[in-house]
């Protein structure tokens, strides 16, 4: 972790994707740890998992769950996601795959559906956490 003017620590992972603009895969303040938007892109090639929006669901979750763990957390610890949609209908599909990685611990969470994401994706989520020690 790389630490920032007024305490703020950036947390990232070889095991998710490089941010796509600039911006840290998470930030880290306040002992809050702040996960920017997960795409369902392949950590090795840049690549979106597929074109379904439940396999890029599946990969921005564990894309989640690598930059999480980077910044000493976990899914259990998570408060808060924010889950943009570019269509609404995908909405039961998407809920199938995150129960998955919430399924013992529901965080509060918000569901927008927008117009477009980046690099075409589908689905986006990102995530307000606490560190593992925190809790």
């Amino acid at each position: 972790m790389a630490m920032r003017g007024y305490g703020v620590k950036i947390a990232s992972s070889e095991n998710a994707p490089k941010a796509v603009g600039p911006y840290s895969q998470a930030t880290i303040a306040n002992n809050t740890i702040y996960v920017s938007g997960c795409l369902g892109l392949v950590p090795d090639t840049g690549d979106m998992a597929g074109e379904e929006v439940e396999v890029q669901a599946k990969q921005a979750l564990e894309n989640m769950g690598a930059v999480l763990e980077a910044a000493g957390s976990n899914f259990d610890n998570v408060v808060k996601t924010t889950v943009l949609l570019t269509d609404m209908n995908d909405f039961k599909r998407v809920n199938e795959v995150y129960s998955d990685y919430f399924s013992n611990h529901k965080p509060a969470r918000i569901c927008y559906a927008v117009k477009d994401l980046p690099l075409g994706g589908k689905v986006e989520i990102d995530a307000i956490a606490v560190p593992e020690e925190s809790m």
